[in-house]
């Protein structure tokens, strides 16, 4: 590229090495075994989007399942209880909770966000807040949580006020500069900000909020009550709630710490966790507390909740158990981000130290990426033609902005890369040569055609 971009975190120099990958893994055979159930030849660097569970942890999934099975009524009162409470108290751990009562496991990150704003909803509904207060969040937040503050909040007459993020970014200061300004937008006119939502990986673009920062920008401007939506946190990077400091924390469970489809925890501080908190399935557990009332909702499969002291197990096979892969995980994102975009001529969506196992990466401004529908259909033909998954992301151009610009033209469209145990250099290579050979051939997005 013509000029330095400080997102790539380094001088865009032309290098021939292929990057290598640690061995301080188990064995390759051993990881090859754990996934041998993904489909093969596909190249799987969309973890973020659904996670990955090894063998061993489905094999012990199918035991508890099995054991509920045989023998319903004594599963049900001499064993999930405890099972699920052995679950919670290794999260409580590895989250440093103070106790193991604000700790609960819920399906996923858009269930506990059913939990928080259910209540705020009602306070509005019941006349506790005014009906001009407003909630807080990020104008790229999940669309699931954005579909469920127009159930629970708006519908009840407050407001939402969204903070517009800058991407590509370059520093934390700018998010916290935004931050701040949205603040100051919604408490205008006498209004009070009831709820923050702070996403501390935000999904597309995938970019690392400073979160600890932004939840205390909250406490010094008066805002009631902040929920980081941490659904891609746990297993990525390191999670602290005493050091974070919020009211809320949901981390999913299945997305990079290895469990199955779908468990998540949902961290209350003990000041909200005897308060009116409740999950949104009532059951005859309603009013014994949220933990309690998350582990009954009826009957279903709780084999998920229950698998996660053999995921402690698996991810002790790897030197430095999850923090080692935590730093490996980002350590060979960052390579492969780099890697593709010295290939393409494009760039990195943020610094290195704004993301942590998954990386957007600028695609050939040559391949006209110019609609949502452009990004799904480049993905699906990556998907159906080239046995790549990776998900799309397209940027709208700011009005009288440029924007970033490869030697071609302006740049629209990323991939997300996400970096997994399974995956390997060959993964993002096919990747690279599928990208490039769409613009070797002269195709645009609208010329893919999937046959």
């Amino acid at each position: 590229m013509e000029h330095e971009d400080p997102r790539n975190g380094e001088s865009p120099h032309r290098s021939s090495k292929k990057p290598k990958f640690s061995s301080n893994y188990i064995p390759e055979s051993e990881i090859r075994d754990e996934f041998s159930h993904h489909q093969p030849r596909v190249a799987r660097i969309n973890n973020g989007s659904f996670g990955s569970c090894p063998g061993s942890v489905l094999a012990a999934q199918r035991r508890w399942q099995l054991q509920f099975l045989r023998q319903p009524d004594a599963f049900y009162f001499n064993t999930l209880r405890n099972g699920i409470t052995a679950s919670r108290m290794i999260i409580k751990d590895l989250i440093n909770a103070d106790h193991v009562d604000e700790v609960s496991l819920v399906d996923d990150a858009t269930t506990a966000a059913a939990i928080v704003l259910q209540q705020i909803g009602h306070s509005f509904a019941e006349g506790k807040f005014k009906k001009s207060d407003t909630v807080l969040m990020l104008h790229c937040a999940f669309q699931a949580v954005k579909k469920s503050i127009q159930a629970y909040v708006t519908r009840a007459g407050g407001s939402v006020v969204e903070v517009r993020l800058p991407f590509p970014v370059n520093s934390e200061e700018e998010i916290i500069s935004e931050f701040k300004q949205s603040i100051t937008e919604g408490k205008s006119n006498g209004r009070k900000i009831r709820l923050a939502i702070i996403d501390h990986i935000t999904s597309m673009p995938s970019v690392v909020i400073p979160v600890k920062e932004l939840v205390r920008v909250c406490r010094e401007e008066g805002i009631d009550q902040v929920f980081v939506d941490a659904a891609h946190a746990i297993g990525s990077l390191k999670v602290d709630v005493k050091e974070i400091g919020a009211d809320f924390y949901v981390s999913n469970l299945h997305k990079w710490f290895f469990c199955p489809p779908s468990v998540a925890f949902l961290h209350c501080k003990k000041a909200n966790a005897s308060s009116d908190v409740h999950h949104p399935v009532v059951s005859h557990e309603y009013g014994n507390g949220l933990p309690i009332e998350s582990s009954w909702i009826g009957t279903r499969d709780y084999s998920s909740q229950l698998v996660i002291p053999a995921v402690l197990e698996f991810v002790n096979r790897f030197e430095g158990g999850i923090e080692g892969i935590m730093e490996r995980n980002h350590e060979q994102v960052v390579k492969m981000g780099k890697m593709l975009a010295e290939s393409w001529g494009t760039n990195l969506g943020s610094p290195p130290e704004m993301c942590m196992a998954m990386i957007m990466v600028g695609l050939p401004s040559r391949l006209c990426l110019n609609s949502e529908e452009d990004a799904s259909r480049l993905r699906s033909y990556l998907r159906d033609c080239h046995e790549v998954e990776v998900p799309i992301f397209y940027q709208v151009p700011k009005d009288g902005e440029d924007g970033v610009r490869d030697n071609d033209g302006c740049i629209t469209g990323y991939v997300r890369i996400s970096h997994q145990v399974y995956n390997t250099l060959d993964d993002y290579e096919k990747l690279r040569d599928a990208i490039n050979q769409i613009v070797k051939d002269g195709k645009t997005c609208k010329m893919l055609c999937i046959e």
